[in-house]
């Protein structure tokens, strides 16, 4: 690349990370349906996402019928319901449930932690909707096959989803407590036709966004480990030498 090239990227962030640097999740839909071109354009920013050996360990589902969705969102109420009432000793009398929420947070330390525990005490209250009114709602199934670390290639390909949804001007939001219907239980996968090699991964609830909800946020800063030329040193997100 030129030098001219090379300042205008120095200066200026490429259409491409102006999407990162803008993309949040979208919490509030309008009900008007997402095209069916734009979808499976969608889909097709997964399908090109890098995997281990290029063996593209996933399976996207994609719900656009209402009732269905709203089926689904039931079920994953009732289990969040159900979960709470063994699990949440902060209720009037309830304390004896601690050593049984301390075993289940011990064993389940990513799903019971304090952020999505509170999520899935609002969702069996219906105060947090699971897919916050999205028309289309994006099930990715991983390939229990698949090269290396299949889940992490999965996660690739939905990025490669979200951005591409934003780039339209679409909005998404990552789903997980989706699992509780389609990874803990036989119904639905049945229902969707899913079975062995295929395992629940994530969902993205997809559609266009009341009001705009994107724009750059304050992130937390990390520190970078910097090796080059025999010298390691310690680099803020931007770059600056601490």
């Amino acid at each position: 690349m030129n030098k001219q090239g090379l300042e205008e990227i120095r200066l200026r962030h490429t259409s491409t990370e102006q999407v990162i640097l803008a993309r949040r999740s979208c919490r509030s839909y309008k009900r008007e349906q997402v095209p069916e071109f734009m979808v499976r354009r969608i889909l097709e920013a997964g399908r090109f996402a890098p995997s281990a050996g290029n063996y593209q360990p996933w399976k996207f589902v994609v719900l656009r019928d209402r009732q269905m969705i709203d089926e689904l969102t039931d079920c994953v109420v009732r289990r969040c319901r159900l979960l709470m009432s063994l699990l949440d000793y902060r209720r009037p009398g309830k304390r004896w449930l601690r050593p049984l929420t301390s075993l289940f947070v011990n064993l389940r330390p990513n799903d019971l932690h304090p952020v999505p525990f509170d999520a899935m005490d609002l969702i069996g209250k219906r105060e947090l909707a699971l897919y916050h009114g999205a028309s289309t709602v994006i099930l990715i199934f991983e390939d229990v096959r698949g090269v290396s670390c299949p889940m992490l290639d999965c996660g690739i390909a939905g990025q490669n989803m979200a951005l591409a949804a934003h780039s339209m001007g679409l909005g998404t939001c990552w789903v997980g407590f989706s699992k509780l219907a389609l990874k803990y239980g036989k119904k639905w996968k049945k229902r969707l036709g899913i079975g062995y090699p295929y395992k629940f991964a994530s969902s993205l609830a997809v559609g266009f966004p009341k009001g705009n909800p994107d724009g750059q946020v304050t992130r937390q800063t990390h520190v970078i480990d910097w090796h080059e030329d025999g010298v390691m040193r310690q680099l803020d997100m931007e770059g600056a030498q601490q």
